[in-house]
């Protein structure tokens, strides 16, 4: 009785309940082979050395024939089977010649990739949720161009591909993106080539060492910044409510010096602002992660960088508190910079 005669004669309760259990045996050995697949992938890459520079040779260059290389293949036992039996000198030919391209094809690919030195040169730093940029800068020495070279990140299928002068250098930007803020490693590149044939893949995986440091995503719409906190020894002042700008900001008056019309801001909204000196001697406006109205931590400094960036581009001295560390108040791209990273590294 076979599969077929067995689920008529159990009914049909019974044959949709062995279905779905052929359904989730199938699905199951699905995901095992992925599964063993993924750590064999995290095995090969941890035997892999950091390196930000890697040169290609016989030791870290693979090759593998493809599916069109498998059936090209079979076709050659099939010919070689056929003039055999019929005694056919033109299927001798034939066979030879097909076999002699292919071998001589597998020569070429590998020598394809073999040679080329990598530079990497390391991504800036980005917001969360935001495409990390790394350049490749690759460089042979060989007379010839190097065709059909393709490189992306491992596991991603987003490949850029490229051609090399003779004794030259190419440069190559693949994008990734990063899951989290906080400070990361670059991740494992692969380069291919299955230049001139394609029935054989040549390729090489590289870990490179460098390191990229996101930043938090800033808030899309943050609320007012925070108002001023009286300087330790200065004369306090009655505040008001804060109406989104700091306090050591005001209109421009008749007669205010140029050095202090803040013109970013006047750029952006074409409204002419001054600092006021008054009150920036008496007040200080400090970015504190306890006060920025929310408890959840990722909330917290999505809130904190948008501030950061919003009191830069006023062009106001703002300082960072947060658990275990304070940055004096300042402005300027450096300081920007510190208080960015202090807060990917919370």
């Amino acid at each position: 009785m076979n599969a077929v005669q067995r689920l008529r004669a159990a009914g049909p309760s019974q044959g949709v309940k062995a279905s779905a259990e052929n359904h989730n045996a199938s699905a199951a050995t699905h995901i095992g082979f992925f599964d063993l697949r993924g750590r064999f992938r995290r095995w090969f890459e941890a035997r892999l050395p950091l390196c930000d520079i890697t040169t290609l040779t016989q030791r870290n260059v693979f090759i593998l024939p493809t599916r069109p290389g498998f059936m090209l293949g079979a076709t050659l036992l099939v010919l070689l089977l056929a003039s055999i039996n019929y005694q056919l000198n033109l299927g001798y030919l034939l066979t030879f010649l097909l076999a002699g391209s292919a071998l001589v094809g597998m020569h070429v690919c590998h020598g394809t990739l073999r040679g080329i030195t990598m530079h990497l040169i390391a991504p800036d730093a980005q917001f969360a949720g935001a495409s990390a940029i790394i350049g490749i800068n690759l460089q042979s020495h060989r007379r010839s161009v190097r065709y059909g070279i393709g490189l992306a990140v491992l596991g991603s299928g987003q490949w850029v591909w490229t051609d090399m002068p003779a004794q030259g250098m190419a440069t190559v930007h693949i994008a990734f993106q990063p899951e989290r803020r906080g400070l990361h490693r670059v991740p494992s590149l692969t380069a291919e080539t299955r230049f001139p044939l394609g029935t054989f893949r040549v390729w090489t995986v590289w870990r490179p060492a460098a390191q990229v440091l996101v930043y938090p995503a800033p808030e899309a719409f943050p609320p007012p910044l925070p108002a001023g906190e009286p300087r330790a020894g200065g004369a306090a002042a009655v505040h008001q409510p804060s109406s989104g700008e700091y306090d050591g900001v005001r209109a421009y008056r008749r007669g205010d010096p140029l050095k202090l019309v803040v013109w970013k801001k006047a750029a952006k909204s074409d409204e002419l602002v001054s600092r006021d000196t008054q009150q920036v001697q008496r007040h200080e406006l400090w970015l504190d992660q306890h006060h920025s109205g929310t408890s959840h931590l990722e909330q917290q400094l999505s809130r904190l960088c948008a501030w950061v960036l919003q009191a830069e581009k006023l062009g106001l001295d703002y300082g960072l508190r947060l658990s275990g560390l304070e940055i004096q108040p300042g402005h300027g791209e450096a300081h920007k910079r510190r208080c960015l990273q202090a807060l990917a590294r919370q």
